[in-house]
């Protein structure tokens, strides 16, 4: 319920300074949160995890469709998804660098005893776990890929 508290704050914030970006950002992570709490199963109530999980999904949606505006030499719009990534990406954890990430997924190819291309489900299934809301999955895979493969 944190976030959820938060965002209102924010988002009175943003109103009385008039900040286009960072109500237009809000609104969407509050939307998010309503149809989340709303969605059958959820009983009302959302845990941090799955706070962390549905800013993922909006920071990924928004990287995904920068990458489509980019593409098709549309910057107005690519602006637009920028500045919404840089507003959600304030309320997810900070993320690990690279190295960082290289040093856990190395610890548990270790663990797992994992060797060669063939075992990283094993590793992707605990390294996902381990680095929730610290790294997105499409690095983890990458890296995971690069040390299995060495």
């Amino acid at each position: 319920m944190a976030l959820e508290q938060q965002i209102m704050t924010e988002l009175k914030t943003a109103m009385l300074a008039k900040d286009e970006k960072a109500l237009r950002s809000l609104r969407a992570i509050k939307a998010a949160i309503l149809l989340a709490k709303t969605s059958e199963g959820a009983g009302g109530e959302l845990k941090e995890e799955d706070e962390i999980k549905l800013l993922q999904k909006l920071v990924k949606s928004r990287k995904d469709s920068l990458e489509i505006y980019e593409t098709q030499n549309r910057p107005d719009l690519a602006i637009k998804e920028k500045e919404e990534i840089e507003v959600i990406e304030k309320f997810l954890p900070k993320q690990m660098s690279a190295d960082e990430i290289k040093v856990v997924i190395a610890e548990i190819i270790t663990a797992t005893g994992a060797s060669s291309p063939a075992d990283m489900g094993k590793v992707m299934g605990a390294a996902t776990k381990q680095l929730a809301g610290k790294a997105d999955g499409k690095t983890i895979s990458g890296l995971v890929k690069e040390l299995l493969n060495k």
